[in-house]
């Protein structure tokens, strides 16, 4: 699999970012570990904290895991990303919230958004090409192909309010949704 990267001229690697990405099949971990040149911790769903070796190493290396059903612990995981945010690091989101079946992209659920307003992040929008094509969903059958990663100009959240969150989620998607 060969990966191709666009935009990586738009990361200043001293800066924090809330980076939101589509999210069309597992390779995308892959893609994104082995070609965005950041550091940055995951938030992930809690139920991948079961996963034989994945969910203690994610663990070990400081991911956030997230209950998406439990509105309080989602919140005081997102005050756990807030802190890792404080140490110069980015905080990673597939605001999808699981990976499409489709290749299509989902709606994007509030978190990343909101993190974003609160702590004056920029949002940086990632679009993954590809990789639904070389492993679909619900298989492990790889099939030869390229993806892309694409690295779209940070949105700058400085000065936005709360009430500026929807525009921010649609934005975002729609600098997605361009590129896939």
């Amino acid at each position: 699999m060969g990966v191709t990267v666009e935009g990586a001229h738009h990361i200043d690697r001293r800066r924090s970012y809330v980076v939101a990405a589509n999210h069309q099949s597992q390779l995308d971990i892959l893609v994104i570990y082995g070609w965005l040149d950041l550091d940055f911790r995951w938030v992930m769903k809690k139920e991948l904290k079961k996963v034989p070796v994945l969910g203690i190493c994610c663990e070990k290396l400081g991911h956030i895991f997230i209950d998406r059903l439990d509105a309080s612990a989602a919140v005081a995981a997102i005050n756990r990303a807030k802190e890792k945010m404080a140490e110069g690091t980015s905080i990673f989101f597939f605001p999808e919230g699981t990976r499409s079946r489709d290749g299509r992209l989902l709606p994007f659920k509030k978190g990343a958004f909101k993190l974003a307003l609160d702590l004056q992040l920029p949002v940086l929008p990632v679009s993954i090409v590809g990789t639904h094509d070389i492993l679909p969903a619900d298989t492990m059958c790889l099939r030869p192909g390229r993806s892309k990663l694409i690295i779209h100009p940070p949105i700058e959240t400085t000065g936005w309010e709360a009430g500026r969150l929807s525009e921010l989620m649609q934005r975002t998607r729609e600098i997605i949704l361009k590129e896939i």
